[in-house]
């Protein structure tokens, strides 16, 4: 037995990255998983990586109304008619110095790291409390943040932003579903070895500031992600809601830099 056996989970932008690990970690732990995600090729081929009887994909801009109203009926329907879990790690990043970044740019990052939560999460929510009062066990929901919640980069105003939103939207969504037993919880992961990080780390100097800066000296793995997400959908975490946790490798309790491992260089 897995610690999310028979659940019925949805991951956002589950198709690559941390939502991957994500997604497989939830399979291998014995839940049912939609992977929702706008990229309809790699979402496709990921859901077909994975035990095809337990993992769907459904095309979903999570910015939009009815494709989160519908990858919610879409869960519902294709595994146990409930949903148990919701991950909203869909995300974007932009990089632009502040006084040249565009409006459109800053209004596609929220639409997609802030308002996506909030109308998946809203949706996701409205599903599980008519559940609870069906008498069924109550959901969970656990937002993607990332440490630029707490921490800023000067080119990632929109990215900043959306997260420190989002960690607000996090207690606002606890608080509000606490009375139906519905636990809301983020995630704020450090710097962690996804596709973007891949191609950042080719570069010696760069690489250099990312582990000066982490006390345990290395970067993080999706797989470390997924297993704090594992946790917080687990019954393990049943008394835990409206709290971040942050897999940074001890990065935000550091005021000063750290001497660097040559041989973490590579």
């Amino acid at each position: 037995m897995g610690m999310l056996e028979g659940k019925v989970a949805i991951v956002t932008g589950g198709a690559q990255g941390i939502g991957y690990a994500i997604t497989k970690r939830f399979v291998d732990e014995g839940a049912c998983v939609v992977i929702a995600d706008v990229d309809e090729g790699v979402g496709k081929k990921a859901a077909a990586s994975l035990e095809k009887s337990r993992c769907r994909f459904v095309a979903t801009d999570v910015g939009e109304l009815l494709d989160a109203r519908n990858v919610v009926a879409e869960a519902c329907a294709a595994f146990t008619g409930d949903l148990d879990i919701l991950v909203n790690n869909a995300g974007i990043i932009h990089a632009a110095d502040f006084l040249q970044l565009k409006e459109a740019d800053f209004d596609r990052v929220l639409r997609v790291n802030l308002k996506g939560p909030f109308l998946v999460g809203q949706a996701a929510a409205r599903q599980m409390v008519s559940q609870v009062e069906a008498g069924k066990p109550p959901g969970t929901i656990i937002n993607m943040s990332s440490i630029n919640a707490v921490v800023a980069i000067p080119n990632q105003a929109p990215y900043c932003a959306s997260k420190g939103g989002l960690d607000q939207l996090t207690k606002v969504m606890a608080l509000s579903l606490a009375p139906h037993g519905i636990r809301v919880n983020a995630i704020g992961p450090g710097s962690i070895m996804t596709e973007i990080l891949q191609a950042v780390m080719t570069d010696r100097d760069a690489k250099h500031r990312l582990l000066s800066r982490t006390p345990l000296g290395r970067i993080g793995d999706p797989d470390e992600v997924a297993a704090v997400a594992c946790f917080l959908a687990s019954k393990e975490a049943s008394y835990i809601t409206g709290q971040t946790i942050y897999p940074d490798g001890g990065r935000l309790g550091l005021n000063y830099t750290v001497p660097v491992n040559e041989d973490a260089m590579g």
